[in-house]
């Protein structure tokens, strides 16, 4: 009698992806690529640390599921950035990996043809290909990391990235963190809660040891020195927004007590602004309000925007998607976001919050008590 099966029971299928060292040698960085990511980090690190006075806001497409439309954006947005990088360094959204309540599609590297097929190893082609397009207009990349074996496939052409409220209480994304090269931001707790991610800053500072991949596909035991440039990201939840400055104010002096940067990023999206993307200008001006005021712990801002404002549902025949409007979150338009950076630029200058201004010598994020 054949003894019982207990493996596989609910595999329909495994099939092997390429080894992120043979997907990196096929879709490779150059060096001016690899450079551009390097100065790009060094400058997100000075803003979240106090050595660089400007504004840090990411901004772009809540998810890219069309590469061309996603171009047509970052084009746009490059030749903003270029416009107010005395005050502001603009880091563009390229989020590839959407995590789900339940169901639904789940990014363009889970499956990139939009109709259920999840080519993986085409996903990962495509968005190393879209990173490297973006990183040549000039334009630094932020992206959400959520599968641990992804950032062995992405990390290289990454400048910043989050960790969702979904998942910063998981372990395995706290030590992924701590392995990361690039700043990172926890975002708090589906609930609103900011202790979550104050915890996951203090696992991710440290080194870890832990279950990983290496570069050749092979299971590993992953040792790390721990990521020293991580902060908190605001972004509301289940009990209401927390932008106010009185919420800002109790996670900075939470991460006081935690003797932890005092570096605090606010999602002008999400719970922020209850989900109504037309609320999310007005969240963003009560977010830079703060900074004007003096509160240099408010380091930058989140939103999400893409070519036309809302959202479309999804899954519809591709013929009858809407070029350039999201199928994941609803987002504000090119117009509306444009408008805001510049309103925003110029609110930053009338503050002297420029490079090389004299009156804005950087303000230490570094903990304080209180």
């Amino acid at each position: 009698m054949a003894p019982s099966r207990v493996s596989d029971l609910h595999i329909e299928s495994n099939l092997p992806l390429p080894s992120p060292a043979a997907l990196l040698d096929e879709v490779a960085r150059t060096g001016e690529q690899a450079d551009f990511v390097a100065e790009s980090r060094r400058q997100i690190q000075q803003i979240l640390f106090g050595d660089d006075p400007r504004w840090l806001v990411v901004v772009g497409p809540c998810s890219i599921h069309d590469t061309k439309a996603g171009l047509e954006y970052a084009r746009q947005l490059a030749e903003l950035a270029r416009e107010v990088e005395d005050c502001m360094l603009l880091v563009m959204r390229v989020y590839f990996e959407k995590p789900r309540t339940t169901v639904g599609w789940k990014g363009l590297i889970m499956d990139p043809q939009l109709d259920g097929t999840d080519d993986i190893p085409a996903g990962l082609r495509r968005a190393r290909g879209f990173l490297r397009d973006v990183i040549d207009l000039g334009l630094p990349t932020a992206t959400e990391l959520l599968d641990p074996i992804t950032p062995q496939y992405i990390s290289d052409l990454i400048c910043w990235s989050a960790i969702g409220a979904r998942t910063t209480e998981s372990q395995t994304h706290r030590q992924m963190a701590s392995g990361l090269s690039m700043p990172l931001g926890f975002k708090n707790g589906t609930p609103g809660t900011i202790t979550p991610a104050i915890n996951a800053i203090k696992a991710a500072i440290q080194p870890q040891t832990f279950l990983g991949v290496n570069r050749d596909g092979v299971a590993s035991a992953v040792t790390t020195r721990g990521n020293p440039h991580c902060h908190i990201i605001l972004r509301g939840g289940d009990a209401g927004p927390n932008y106010s400055p009185e919420a800002v104010e109790a996670t900075r002096q939470a991460l006081a007590a935690a003797n932890l940067p005092a570096a605090v990023m606010i999602d002008a999206s999400h719970g922020n602004c209850s989900k109504d993307h037309e609320r999310m200008p007005d969240v963003f001006r009560e977010i830079l309000q703060q900074r004007l005021d003096g509160s240099h712990h408010v380091i930058g801002a989140m939103l999400e925007s893409n070519l036309l404002a809302g959202s479309q549902k999804f899954p519809v025949p591709l013929d009858q998607l809407t070029y350039g409007c999201s199928i994941t979150d609803p987002c504000i338009d090119w117009p509306t976001t444009a408008a805001l950076l510049r309103e925003a630029a110029g609110q930053l200058r009338s503050h002297g919050i420029t490079l090389g201004h004299p009156g804005t010598a950087a303000k230490s994020t570094e903990p304080v008590s209180g």
